[in-house]
């Protein structure tokens, strides 16, 4: 028989909900006398200063429990599923989706499309659309949930229809005029395929999206990544130099002139375009607050902004640096590379005693075009790694691990790599200044 509530994994330490003396393993079943679908409606209902919270212990016994607390002021707990609800996967058979471009015999996870308007609320993951029924949108305008993030593609409702390989994609679109009217903050995102929504189509599709402004904060717009798996896929082409400088000068273009009407920029590229292009990242304020992060937008031009800061305070400090000295070493994907390579150079200039040495990894198993070091698997890193002077520490970006976990997308785990490369490996968190002190002091956190 299935069970009332939602159940309560954990209670952080210091919060209300401990206070109140609830525990892991109690199930929430009510606020304010209303069972609780989602986790809209418990963000919703927890933000009042006087709630009344229902819950049931372990022993079936219930607890009405009077909370008088700050408004907004969250309980402190986490549930067994974030949602509080099944995850709703994605319909559309879109022409550029990475997961139908991996291999078979990954782990189960891995091949789950997501298409939840509430986790872009929550995590920020990006939407169609397609599966949000009037219901969701009138709730998300109920609880003034944002942002949302919407992954666009294009503004032409027959091209959508044909890039997400669903008739009703386009129809979609008018979902986003209801958020607007409501007031609702969002975000977007242009995945570009070579000859599908470049040129003349990202041209009418900036400009129909400039017209959400400023309830729509910002769009980036992203090249498509192309495995080495796609047999009987779409027929979709890499993007060479002409290309990426192409779509920088019409994204240049549109900044300049957005920027001039609204204050904002708006329309962003991310990483890879410049690189691809040959060309200077932009500074630090053509980016807007760094909106677009997840997206690979701004992401090395405020890594390399936080490290020079962290530079110059060593520079300008006299106190000896107490750092472990000798050699050490660093993986990245070759995005990433030259960059992470001039950084060490520089912090070497600084800091003597540290030798460090910048490996790049050719991603063997998605295919060379896959660049990011995000998509690296530990079997490229080991195969590459091996014989390779490492040193004392491997360093490694962050996002080669699973969330939370220290796996990587194949499966093998940190412990496996230090046994197969028999040295210890250190992960370095995403800013600047995390990467000059796993350098210098180690990452006590591994």
């Amino acid at each position: 028989m299935e069970k009332k509530g939602h159940g309560i994994r954990k209670v952080l330490e210091g919060s209300i909900a401990q206070e109140m003396e609830m525990e892991a393993g109690d199930r929430l079943l009510a606020i304010n006398g209303k069972e609780i679908q989602d986790i809209f409606d418990y963000q919703y209902l927890v933000q009042d200063d006087y709630i009344e919270v229902l819950v049931e212990k372990a022993d079936g016994e219930e607890w009405l429990l009077e909370i008088d607390k700050e408004y907004e002021e969250d309980l402190g707990i986490e549930f067994e599923n974030g949602l509080m609800d099944e995850y709703r996967s994605c319909h559309n058979k879109c022409i550029f989706c990475f997961i139908d471009q991996m291999p078979a015999g990954m782990r189960e996870t891995l091949y789950f499309k997501d298409d939840d308007s509430r986790l872009s609320f929550l995590q920020g993951n990006y939407v169609t659309l397609t599966n949000m029924s009037d219901h969701d949108v009138e709730r998300i305008i109920k609880y003034h949930l944002s942002p949302i993030n919407i992954s666009f593609q294009t503004t032409n409702p027959q091209l959508r229809c044909k890039m997400l390989n669903n008739r009703f994609a386009g129809e979609a679109l008018k979902k986003v005029d209801r958020l607007y009217e409501a007031g609702i903050t969002m975000n977007g995102q242009i995945v570009l395929c070579k000859g599908v929504n470049d040129g003349a189509e990202l041209e009418r599709s900036i400009s129909e999206l400039t017209n959400y402004l400023p309830c729509l904060e910002s769009v980036s717009v992203v090249p498509v990544g192309l495995s080495r798996y796609r047999d009987g896929l779409y027929p979709l082409e890499p993007f060479v130099k002409e290309d990426a400088e192409a779509v920088l000068r019409m994204i240049h273009e549109w900044q300049d002139k957005i920027y001039a009407e609204h204050g904002v920029h708006f329309i962003h590229a991310s990483d890879e375009w410049y690189i691809l292009a040959g060309q200077e990242l932009p500074e630090e304020e053509r980016y807007d607050g760094y909106l677009q992060l997840e997206n690979g937008v701004g992401m090395l031009r405020l890594l390399l902004d936080e490290f020079g800061e962290a530079l110059e305070e060593i520079r300008k400090s006299r106190k000896p640096l107490e750092a472990d000295g000798g050699t050490v070493s660093i993986a990245t994907g070759l995005l990433a590379y030259p960059y992470i390579r001039d950084m060490a150079k520089r912090l070497e200039a600084v800091c003597t005693g540290i030798h460090i040495h910048v490996y790049p990894v050719i991603n063997e198993f998605f295919g060379e075009r896959i660049t990011v070091s995000g998509l690296l698997t530990g079997q490229d890193i080991v195969k590459q790694l091996n014989g390779k002077e490492l040193g004392k520490r491997l360093l490694l970006p962050q996002n080669v691990l699973r969330s939370g976990e220290t796996v990587f997308l194949d499966d093998m785990t940190v412990e496996e790599m230090e046994k197969a490369l028999q040295v210890k490996v250190d992960i370095v968190k995403s800013s600047g200044r995390d990467f000059i002190e796993t350098i210098l002091y180690g990452n006590t956190d591994s």
